[in-house]
């Protein structure tokens, strides 16, 4: 009898492991397919805002934005720079053409004083050397006969032409003519139209009294 009781104790505690392992795996079963992820949603890719287009999609990072900024302002920087050393150098060059359009017109200018002063020089050299000579071919007072009329050319600047014109004009000695005032002087002048200013360049006045010291004493 304990060895019935026994068995039908192990048979029903068979029965119930038996029966409790079956629910627990069709439970198990019912759960993995309610969880698993239908094919067509796994692959579905993200939605996209309707009326969105693909640059309007796509956002600018800060720091491209930083860089764009950056070159913009250093192109700025260099065309700046370019044009004020253009500027400069155009400044430069005006300068420096204006320089030598100067130094021009002193060169021209310097020779122009260098041959006057060559003219100058070769004309006191022509005077002293008339009055050397004066002094030492002129004759003796006594010989040279003060009542004549005087050699009018032996003054620098007077021709035959001119001689004619101031014996014309009753001017036949050296004495008349070192006595001219400056009155005297523009008088005879624009009496001698044909040589406008040749009395006063040529210095006649100067000229006849050293003529006449030098021939009367």
């Amino acid at each position: 009898m304990l060895t019935f009781l026994i068995i039908v104790l192990v048979g029903l505690a068979a029965f119930g492991g038996y029966a409790y392992g079956k629910m627990h795996g069709s439970s198990s079963a019912s759960a993995s397919v309610g969880a698993a992820p239908s094919p067509a949603r796994a692959i579905q890719p993200p939605a996209v805002a309707s009326g969105e287009s693909g640059d309007q999609a796509r956002r600018v990072s800060p720091t491209e934005q930083a860089n764009g900024d950056r070159i913009g302002a250093e192109k700025a920087r260099l065309i700046r720079s370019r044009d004020a050393e253009a500027a400069m150098l155009r400044q430069q060059v005006a300068e420096r053409d204006a320089a030598l359009a100067r130094s021009q017109e002193l060169t021209v200018e310097r020779e122009q004083l260098f041959g006057e002063l060559a003219d100058a020089r070769a004309e006191a050299a022509r005077y002293r050397q008339l009055i050397v000579d004066i002094e030492n071919n002129a004759p003796p007072p006594i010989l040279s006969g003060a009542a004549g009329p005087d050699d009018l050319k032996l003054i620098v600047g007077v021709g035959p032409v001119l001689e004619r014109m101031l014996h014309n004009l009753g001017i036949t000695t050296f004495r008349q003519i070192a006595r001219w005032t400056e009155r005297d002087v523009a008088e005879f002048d624009a009496k001698l139209p044909e040589f406008p200013g040749r009395i006063a360049r040529d210095q006649w006045v100067i000229q006849a009294r050293a003529l006449h010291e030098s021939k009367y004493g």
